[in-house]
């Protein structure tokens, strides 16, 4: 038997499963395309394409990614099938003046992706006014929600000035995106120290404005008792699949795994994220392919879902 490297058996496996599992789901055979151009088409049929809620454009300030130019990063992602990207800046993960971060995203998205790249400004509670940080992302800038890097920006989600924004973002009708992390812990630069998040306390601010928009980015799952399960039963609270892991991660959350404990968060609460650049987009498509998910889930996943939180005229 000859032996196969890594990088073939990938593309084998991805070219296999996608045209067994899911014939007829072209945005994920895209993905099987792209690893082996010269695989069998597989047959296509009018599907949803993917909104991805967890992208960030510039650079990340560690190392240089691969689709760090935000013109290759759309095309990278329109050829996955992406309809439409939820971009965040890098930027906001060190900078002090929000207000040159948030201007520069948008005229980035409005620049190389109108209609495409949707730009979500950022703050930061540790900073002074940043109430006028989400007025003007809101009023200037248009955007239709906000980020923020609890753990990289000096705060924890216990910050006094949770409930205030929480209560401003829903009187806004804006999303909060919250993130949860960037990279692994074991690969962070020595000089940088990256406090930890807690969730009880986003519990609880939730608890308190229980129409606000909430979406845990980069989110691994994990949360002590049943604070998750609580979260999600909130009006409107979701969560992306970029950081889930293992096999069958997706399937594994939603409770379509048999002879696993059931379900910690409805499939209606699923969103697609890819967290890209930093993590390849096939990387998040993959997770779909893998867990075992009909075609109801696949399109709540892949587009509904987001589509509820973020309605298009």
């Amino acid at each position: 038997m000859q032996p196969i490297d890594r990088r073939s058996f990938l593309k084998k496996s991805l070219v296999s499963v996608t045209a067994v599992s899911l014939r007829g789901h072209q945005p994920l055979a895209a993905a099987a395309q792209t690893a082996a151009p010269n695989a069998p088409a597989v047959s296509s049929s009018p599907t949803p394409g993917i909104i991805d809620t967890n992208v960030n454009l510039f650079n990340w300030p560690f190392r240089a990614l691969k689709y760090r130019d935000t013109q290759a990063l759309v095309a990278k992602l329109k050829k996955h099938r992406v309809i439409e990207a939820w971009a965040g800046s890098f930027e906001a993960l060190l900078a002090k003046d929000m207000n040159g971060v948030n201007a520069r995203l948008a005229a980035e998205c409005l620049e190389h992706g109108p209609g495409f790249l949707i730009p979500f400004g950022s703050i930061n509670l540790a900073w002074p006014d940043w109430q006028e940080d989400v007025r003007r992302c809101h009023e200037v800038h248009q955007m239709p929600g906000i980020r923020i890097y609890p753990g990289y920006q000096p705060f924890d989600l216990d910050h006094p000035g949770m409930e205030s924004l929480m209560r401003m973002i829903a009187e806004r009708g804006l999303i909060l995106q919250v993130v949860f992390g960037m990279e692994d812990l074991r690969v962070h630069h020595p000089i940088i120290n990256v406090g930890p998040v807690t969730f009880a306390p986003l519990l609880k601010a939730v608890q308190s404005t229980p129409n606000a928009k909430v979406e845990l980015l980069h989110f691994s799952g994990s949360s002590q008792g049943e604070d998750l399960s609580l979260f999600m039963t909130k009006t409107n609270t979701v969560m992306d699949i970029s950081r889930l892991e293992g096999n069958g991660a997706v399937g594994r959350m939603i409770g379509t795994v048999q002879g696993l404990p059931s379900a910690r968060v409805p499939v209606d609460r699923i969103v697609f994220g890819s967290h890209a650049p930093y993590f390849p987009v096939e990387t998040a498509i993959l997770k779909l392919i893998e867990s075992p998910l009909d075609v109801q889930q696949l399109q709540a996943i892949m587009q509904s879902n987001a589509r509820r939180l973020l309605p298009r005229a």
